[in-house]
């Protein structure tokens, strides 16, 4: 079974599912306590657990640190440093040119002000989860590595971060954001599958290397989530293209 091209994603799928259901089982709750409080003693004792507001944050470090090893242990797979140093700096260019990290923000702003008033908190939480967990690095990066190796180490860290994400999004935003879950198996199902055919039109060494530029990619993902630095991984995106380009020229002119 794991040896489905779209395992990875079948299990991204079900995660935002679960969490969203977390998430709505919690808010459910937390409103019944809400309302079966009397008088201002009552309400002080349900407010009182407030160590763990910091919960949130504590887990996602952990996550944090997971896709930071995911990451590595994907990168030093690197058949030709060059080839990556190369595909990270163009790819950089390109994709700072391109603005790639400003497009997306700016199309889920223009998505967001066209939801609002039309369905109200489910449009909203279907939204901000959709561009949350189908747009990054590791939705490209997790597509060719289910749809080349069918290995899905990277949609089982992406399944978790989303995971806690959901339980967060639809606490605070509510039912839409299940129907995430659709959005979820569409796009990563339709790279993945992109990935597939791929597979028989790119040769090995150079998917090896694609995947092992997505890999540092991810490291940068883990160091975002632990608050070491904020890049914009987004517009690095380009960079995992490049070996495609570079592995045939470096072969050509016998540089390894």
């Amino acid at each position: 079974m794991t040896s489905w091209a779209l395992w990875g994603t079948i299990v991204n799928t079900g995660a935002v599912l679960l969490g969203a259901l977390l998430g709505l089982g919690i808010k459910a709750l937390v409103g019944r306590a809400t309302r079966a409080t009397e008088g201002e003693e009552l309400t002080a004792s349900v407010q009182k657990p407030s160590r763990f507001a910091s919960l949130p944050a504590t887990v996602q470090g952990g996550l944090g640190l997971c896709v930071l090893l995911i990451g590595i242990l994907g990168a030093v797979k690197v058949q030709n440093i060059l080839v990556m140093i190369l595909s990270v700096v163009l790819g950089a260019i390109v994709g700072e040119l391109l603005d790639l990290d400003g497009l997306v923000n700016r199309l889920g702003r223009w998505i967001e002000h066209r939801m609002k008033g039309k369905g109200g908190n489910v449009a909203e939480g279907f939204v901000a989860a959709t561009l949350l967990f189908c747009v990054g690095a590791m939705t490209v990066t997790g597509a060719m590595e289910s749809g080349i190796l069918h290995q899905h180490t990277t949609y089982y860290a992406k399944s978790m971060l989303d995971m806690v994400s959901a339980v967060i999004f639809a606490t605070s935003l509510g039912v839409g954001v299940i129907f995430s879950a659709a959005a979820v198996f569409a796009v990563q199902g339709l790279l993945t599958l992109a990935a597939v055919l791929a597979a028989g039109a790119i040769p090995a060494l150079i998917t090896g290397e694609m995947i092992a530029v997505g890999s540092l990619l991810v490291i940068a993902i883990g160091t975002n989530l632990l608050g070491v630095t904020k890049l914009k991984v987004m517009n690095y995106i380009p960079a995992m293209f490049f070996p495609i380009a570079l592995c045939p020229l470096y072969e050509l002119l016998f540089v390894f």
